[in-house]
């Protein structure tokens, strides 16, 4: 074993050096100028608290159509572009009709062939039928002639049709606009194939009424319990930052949107937009009212997570309903349970408990100074 020997020299030193770190520790803690510890405090008092849930969404049209062909062919004429206001029955598009003239013409000319058939089938039938009651023919080439005059009066039917159906696509060349509204996207320009084979194409995108729209935000399935329709709600979006618009829950819907174990709903918010500041596609993001408590005791939420443990760190809130606040007494906080109620994220209900109004309850700790300027240390988060 080594035993080191130190001079009285060296032990000397030593103790200077602790002495200087205790002196250091001290002027930390307790700076010059006559500081000394205190309470960040706040009062309790009552007042009226909204309890809303957040989230986002998207601007949207009420009614959205897409307008689409349900032919094929070259684009002739557009008649409208972006952000035209169009009326229900309006020509929007045509389609060049030059192929579906001539297959009408020839469905026509099938129909004239047909009656033409039809007719001779039915002047043999009146002659056999003739000759039947004479005795010239048979029973069997009587039936044969009915039937050969019914086929004809089948194909008949048959022209009639296929000259309707052409009549019909030949109309279909024109793209009507079935509602009143705004064109919110065009997809076409004059010259470009539309082809229908598989699918319609969609053509225009057409907004029904811009001055009544919705937000189609997602809320998680955590906060979905507590919206109903009927509910206020609130909104901002990016491209008016001091403004804040109003809606109303129109709609909860059922079908549950699934993102990697997440689960979300769809809430529909109606918004009355009257100068069409609101633009579709706008990113909206949501307060939604589920809750309002007036004329109550409330506190800040940093009351209820201040905690003097031996750390001085603290703690959270006891339980989902219940807490403990600390009152500044003249013998110092007092810690004080309380039965909580709803929070707006700022302050929190106090609904049951003994505080009163006016009851001075910690917040953090701060120094004081000898001016009684109050300088924060610790704020409860």
């Amino acid at each position: 074993m080594i035993i080191v020997r130190m001079s009285r020299r060296a032990w000397w030193i030593i103790g200077v050096i602790a002495v200087a770190i205790a002196a250091g520790l001290t002027l930390w803690l307790v700076p010059w100028g006559g500081e000394a510890s205190g309470y960040e405090t706040a009062p309790v008092q009552y007042g009226d608290i909204t309890q809303t849930v957040t989230s986002s969404g998207t601007l949207n049209p009420v009614k959205i159509v897409n307008v689409g062909a349900q032919v094929s062919g070259i684009v002739k004429t557009i008649n409208v572009d972006f952000n035209s206001r169009v009326k229900a029955g309006e020509v929007l598009l045509t389609l060049d009709p030059t192929l579906f003239k001539a297959q009408m013409a020839q469905s026509r000319a099938n129909l004239h062939a047909a009656e033409a058939n039809q007719l001779l089938a039915l002047a043999n039938q009146q002659r056999e039928q003739e000759m039947f009651r004479q005795h010239y023919v048979s029973r069997s080439d009587l039936d044969q002639v009915i039937a050969e005059r019914k086929a004809a009066d089948a194909q008949v039917e048959l022209a009639k049709a296929q000259l309707e159906q052409s009549e019909t696509n030949l109309a279909y060349t024109v793209i009507h606009s079935p509602i009143d509204g705004v064109i919110i996207n065009r997809v076409v320009d004059v010259g470009q194939t539309v082809a229908a084979s598989f699918q319609t194409p969609t053509l225009f995108q057409i907004g029904q009424d811009l001055k009544k729209m919705q937000i189609d935000a997602t809320v998680d399935e955590a906060d979905i319990g507590t919206i109903k329709t009927g509910e206020e709600a609130s909104f901002t979006v990016d491209a008016y930052p001091g403004s804040q618009f109003a809606g109303i829950v129109t709609q909860v819907r059922l079908n549950p949107t699934v993102v990697q174990n997440v689960v979300t709903y769809d809430v529909v918010i109606a918004v009355d937009n009257p100068d069409e500041r609101l633009l579709p596609g706008m990113t909206a993001y949501v307060g939604i009212v589920v809750n309002r408590h007036q004329h109550v005791l409330v506190v800040p939420n940093s009351a209820l997570r201040v905690s003097f443990g031996s750390s001085g760190s603290s703690s959270p809130v006891e339980g989902p309903n219940r807490g403990a606040v600390y009152v500044l007494t003249p013998d110092g906080p007092r810690r004080t349970p309380v039965a909580v109620g709803i929070s707006d994220n700022r302050r929190t209900e106090i609904s049951g408990g003994e505080v009163k109004a006016g009851d001075q309850v910690v917040v953090g700790l701060a120094r004081v100074d000898k001016a009684g300027n109050s300088r924060s240390m610790l704020q409860a988060h």
